[in-house]
């Protein structure tokens, strides 16, 4: 646009933000005008606010879904666990003294089998959890 087609306006900043905009208009090499114009036409912009508030919005209910598949995965690998922990406590007799030692052994050997296969199945992505998800309908 011309000069004969803009309206004149007198607007006072703070020194800070006058500082900035100087700094900025040398940095890319415009007009400190064309940069203040294209800032309000920017906050003007009814679509420019609608589209941020829209992606805000996606992303926002993206991230809920993920929220509440966790809390749903966490709930079922809690229960299943107290689950699994009482029958193993109700159907295991305790050892007796002089075995504890052998049976710490091979408590300890079965522990790192135990930590082996889960690192196999999360590194190859095979996770029970996926497949109980499957299994189960609604999910």
């Amino acid at each position: 646009m011309t000069g004969a087609n803009r309206i004149k306006h007198t607007f006072r900043l703070p020194p800070t933000l006058s500082s900035q905009l100087a700094d900025y208009a040398r940095a890319k090499r415009v007009s400190q005008a064309q940069i203040v114009e294209t800032a309000i036409a920017s906050f003007l912009s009814p679509d420019g606010s609608e589209r941020i508030e829209a992606a805000l919005g996606r992303r926002l209910d993206r991230m809920t879904r993920q929220a509440e598949r966790l809390s749903w995965r966490l709930e079922v690998a809690s229960e299943t666990l107290a689950i699994f922990v009482l029958s193993w406590l109700t159907a295991t007799p305790p050892v007796p003294e002089g075995d504890r030692a052998s049976a710490e052994a091979q408590a300890w050997e079965r522990w790192y089998g135990l930590i082996e296969i889960v690192r196999s199945r999360i590194e190859t992505g095979k996770g029970i959890m996926e497949e109980m998800s499957r299994d189960i309908p609604g999910r």
